[in-house]
């Protein structure tokens, strides 16, 4: 249907203009035709090549932006008009233009680049949203959980649906620390894209490369969050200040430390279990030992049985946003 009225659009340009010119002569109805076409051809190259890479809601929202940014041009000029200034009137005609210039500018600028954050828009033009579209789960990662690899394990469970999204600018970002000249950032960046490139590869594990991307934000984080708006998808991530944030804004956030938290056995005061006392702790005669999960256990009067094994009773547990912590006692106290 495209090609037909590209087509037809060509032919009635080039038909109307040789009418037009050919009661002067045959030649300049055949010259007129050529260069109708040629025109012709050009503004459709530039009409569709504005229609893909430039948003029905962008346009909108330039139209009303120059509207309104006219509108409020004009009460300038006309405030600074009736101010008895000593001027000549061809001063106050370049003012009122150079106003109305940069009144409109600014505005139609600030509609478009903040069109996503304009609810009103959305009467007009509703954002499209990939899950939207074709009903699929969206699953961005952040550069901190492929970094953490856990999810690679999790996604092995088949805990985790739908299509993880890695963007461009999380794959930049990998790259980067891979490239760095600290060792420990080196080794960590590598890591990271050895997992990707595992889970790529894994076929039970769908991945997709986003390169949607937006200039105008510096931070990832900031661009994650709106590309998880866009896309109407979940973040996964380990960082605590970017759950907050995604929070903030409405979106959606998966935390592995969460679900590793969640998933630990739950230990009520009163029950014994055997933990290995490895190091003193804070407060005198104090012991620390892990469990299995990397849970930290306080055992008191545990300092006298360092590097052994030994059964304690669970006095308390305390959570917090880094874990959770067991207090306990040597059984046999």
């Amino acid at each position: 249907m495209i090609a037909i009225i590209r087509v037809l659009f060509i032919v009635t340009s080039s038909l109307f203009s040789g009418l037009f010119f050919f009661q002067y002569s045959l030649k300049a109805a055949i010259i007129s035709a050529v260069i109708a076409s040629v025109a012709a051809l050009v503004f459709i190259i530039a009409v569709e090549y504005i229609s893909h890479t430039i948003s029905t809601r962008m346009v909108i929202a330039a139209l009303v932006g120059v509207f309104i940014g006219l509108i409020f041009a004009h009460l300038l000029v006309i405030a600074f008009v009736s101010i008895p200034l000593a001027i000549q009137p061809s001063t106050v005609k370049l003012i009122s233009a150079i106003i109305y210039h940069v009144v409109g500018y600014a505005t139609v600028l600030f509609f478009v680049i903040n069109c996503d954050d304009i609810a009103i828009f959305d009467t007009i033009v509703p954002v499209k949203r990939e899950e939207e579209r074709d009903g699929v789960s969206y699953k961005i990662l952040d550069t901190s959980v492929i970094i953490d690899g856990r999810i690679s394990d999790i996604c092995d469970t088949g805990f985790i649906e739908g299509i993880l999204v890695i963007p461009n600018f999380v794959l930049n970002e990998l790259q980067m620390i891979a490239d760095s000249a600290d060792s420990i950032k080196r080794n960590r960046g590598r890591r990271g894209l050895d997992i990707l490139n595992k889970m790529q590869k894994d076929q039970r594990i769908l991945v997709k490369i986003s390169d949607v991307d937006f200039p105008e934000v510096n931070e990832v984080d900031a661009k994650l969050v709106k590309l998880a708006k866009l896309m109407n998808a979940k973040i996964i991530t380990n960082d605590f200040n970017l759950n907050k944030v995604a929070e903030f804004h409405g979106v959606k956030v998966l935390n592995i430390n969460q679900l590793s938290n969640a998933l630990r056995p739950i230990v009520l005061p009163g029950e014994e279990m055997a933990v290995s006392l490895i190091k003193e702790g804070k407060d005198p005669n104090q012991a620390i030992g892990y469990l299995d999960d990397g849970t930290m256990v306080v055992v008191e009067n545990g300092r006298s049985r360092l590097n052994s094994n030994v059964d304690v009773i669970v006095t308390s547990v305390l959570q917090t946003t880094a874990g959770r912590m067991i207090f306990a006692r040597i059984k046999e106290d």
